[in-house]
């Protein structure tokens, strides 16, 4: 069974003070993607024994970046998508099976002033997928910064227009499923309810599960009876995400 987990830890260095090691120590995964890592390599000490680390940190300091602890050698190490970058927000490692890629999706922001731009970026990331799963299968995971439908977000109506819920970025998660993926959790329980990945820090949103479902595994087609679990750990802090765990294999 391979054990991956993926958490957008809101900056690393500030996780690990909230007990992000105690969490990775304790759920043993044969991989850990991390998003929002806000730091570049070697600026914390870090230490991951019997792990590889692996970064794409953004160019600007203390913004975005995403990083992958693994216990098994990747084949290779690609980051982006063919271009540079400069966001730290796609981490792809190679295995002789497949392929492990760790995202950090693009938010469009206060009054959608980044929407599209974001909707060119999707229609890249969903090729680039594309691109890997032609070669092998496919294990996608991160914040995918979108709660797909309404089961995936507490408010619905009163969210309708905001980032992360807008018809455009819902329709085009929709056609990257679409496309030949499966988003891993809604494959073992489709009809589950109030099951979240985040949670604003204002008005005591996480205590009272006022919360959206960003977080995914989007797995290739292929891989659907391969899929053993995918577990949210909403009992975890340190970030305002939660870890979300994959068994596959």
């Amino acid at each position: 069974m391979l054990k991956i987990v993926t958490w957008n830890v809101n900056g690393l260095r500030s996780c690990m003070e909230k007990g992000f090691m105690n969490f990775f120590k304790s759920v043993d995964a044969d991989a850990f993607c991390i998003q929002e890592t806000k730091m570049q390599e070697g600026q914390a000490g870090i230490f991951t024994d019997g792990y590889s680390q692996y970064w794409h940190s953004a160019f600007k300091k203390g913004y975005s970046g995403t990083a992958v602890f693994t216990k098994r050698e990747p084949l290779s190490v690609s980051r982006g998508k063919g271009d540079d970058d400069l966001e730290g927000r796609i981490l792809t490692l190679e295995y002789p099976e497949y392929y492990l890629v760790t995202v950090y999706a693009p938010n469009s922001q206060n009054e959608l002033r980044r929407l599209s731009y974001r909707m060119e970026w999707e229609d890249e990331f969903r090729k680039y997928l594309q691109m890997l799963d032609a070669k092998k299968p496919v294990i996608a995971c991160g914040d995918f910064n979108v709660a797909h439908r309404e089961i995936d977000i507490k408010n619905a109506a009163s969210n309708r227009r905001s980032a992360g819920f807008t018809d455009e970025e819902r329709e085009k998660f929709t056609f990257l499923l679409q496309s030949g993926f499966t988003d891993a959790f809604r494959f073992l329980y489709p009809e589950a309810k109030d099951k979240y990945t985040y949670w604003s820090y204002m008005f005591n949103a996480r205590s009272k599960n006022v919360g959206w479902r960003i977080d995914y595994f989007c797995v290739s087609e292929r891989l659907n009876k391969a899929v053993s679990d995918c577990v949210l750990h909403n009992e975890i802090m340190g970030s305002d995400h939660c870890p979300v765990e994959l068994q596959i294999f």
